[in-house]
């Protein structure tokens, strides 16, 4: 396993701004099933250059107690080539909302998570997935200016796809535990065809 990085807040505070590019299949690997939409890099996963990297961060835990995937992921090392082979073999990617890394996600714009919308609408047109997870509902409804939608599947596709709204897996969002976060990140695994329906 990778040694776990250590930065200092003024190395996390030189990636401000940063990008970390979106996690896709190639033109060899299997189609795009599953799509996760974060809202924003935070620092640290800047940093590593891994989407849903902070050490407090619940995604690739739920994500494996869910079954979604199959391998433990020390994100917080940052992903190896493995890690995101083995994502790209199963038709998983990871995008975000906006491309910037802040340290928090309530330094974005309501510009900016509008223009995100409509740049997610593009990607989705684009890469085809069969279902798009956005990981938080206050991005979510600022994004596409629904100010009453409610987790779950949404009424309505974006695209072609199944859209879903799932409940941010961030430290911060106490209300969540990794167990609760897997039953979430298991339906919308079951809508891609990842899972197994259930009984």
């Amino acid at each position: 396993m990778t040694e776990r990085p250590r930065f200092s807040r003024a190395e996390l505070e030189s990636f401000r701004d940063a990008v970390v590019p979106d996690l896709l299949p190639g033109p060899t690997d299997p189609p795009l099933r599953l799509l996760f939409v974060g809202i924003n890099p935070g620092l640290w996963t800047a940093a590593t250059q891994t989407h849903f990297a902070h050490p407090g961060n619940r995604f690739y835990p739920a994500l494996l107690r869910a079954g979604v995937i199959t391998e433990p992921v020390d994100a917080a090392a940052g992903m190896s080539e493995e890690d995101r082979d083995r994502f790209r073999a199963r038709g998983i990617g990871i995008t975000n909302l906006v491309r910037r890394a802040t340290a928090k996600a309530s330094e974005l714009t309501a510009a900016e998570l509008r223009e995100g919308g409509s740049e997610l609408v593009r990607l989705v047109e684009r890469v085809r997935p069969r279902v798009v997870a956005v990981a938080g509902i206050t991005a979510y409804r600022q994004a596409f200016a629904l100010p009453k939608a409610v987790p779950g599947r949404q009424p309505g596709p974006i695209g072609s796809a199944e859209l879903w709204v799932v409940p941010n897996p961030s430290g911060l969002n106490a209300h969540e535990t990794v167990a609760t976060l897997a039953e979430a990140y298991a339906e919308v695994g079951r809508a891609a065809g990842l899972l197994p329906p259930q009984p």
